[in-house]
């Protein structure tokens, strides 16, 4: 944990001095006063600033960062992070060449790295923090993909009146379906069998 001493006239001074030289609001900051100000003999002799400790918290969010990068450097990835403060989640895009064995297939290592990053951010957070882990827009373009394939199944399943078992996906893929197909008038859609091998079913109405 980062430590900071600062001193100013008053308490509050020292803590804004010290908030101004971490960069950061007091609340990611402990505050511990170790003097009181003194205006001394006269408001002259013996005079004492006010002297405080400020203990940074750590950021849940930046910590997963960090995981994500040393992560990523252990896999000899050279990448760059961006974080997107949203209003339910944050959201880390991780950007660089060859991110395909950290995306992994069908993006099964992008969502155990997104499960990890999450684990150590709530593990160093007060409150619960929800991480979106992307890389290179994969899950864009994941999405963009789950929706024609439902599109082309629910056309499938009127043409041969017959109902069709989509591949194990995850609860988030599944969910991507369901919503896609959730207005079309004649099929229907629910799911089937246990995790992790658990599939969307497309049938007539």
């Amino acid at each position: 944990m980062k430590m900071l001493l600062a001193s100013g006239k008053t308490v509050e001074d020292a803590v804004r001095s010290g908030l101004a030289q971490l960069g950061v609001l007091e609340d990611r900051v402990n505050v511990t006063v170790l003097e009181q100000p003194s205006k001394g003999l006269f408001g002259l002799i013996g005079a004492r600033e006010a002297k405080v400790q400020l203990d940074l918290l750590p950021d849940g969010v930046e910590e997963a960062i960090k995981f994500l990068r040393e992560t990523s450097a252990a896999m000899e990835l050279t990448v760059s992070v961006e974080r997107i403060d949203e209003n339910e989640a944050v959201r880390i895009n991780i950007s660089g060449s060859d991110l395909g064995i950290l995306i992994g297939r069908r993006g099964q290592t992008l969502d155990s790295l997104q499960y990890l990053a999450n684990i150590v951010a709530n593990r160093h957070s007060d409150h619960h923090l929800r991480i979106v882990l992307d890389a290179e827009q994969f899950r864009e373009r994941r999405r963009q993909t789950l929706e024609a394939l439902s599109e082309r199944m629910a056309m499938r399943v009127i043409r041969t009146r017959k109902e069709i078992v989509l591949e194990p996906m995850t609860s988030q893929e599944r969910k991507i379906i369901h919503a896609k197909l959730q207005g079309n008038p004649n099929v229907k859609t629910y799911s089937q069998g246990d995790e992790p091998n658990r599939r969307i079913v497309i049938a007539l109405k």
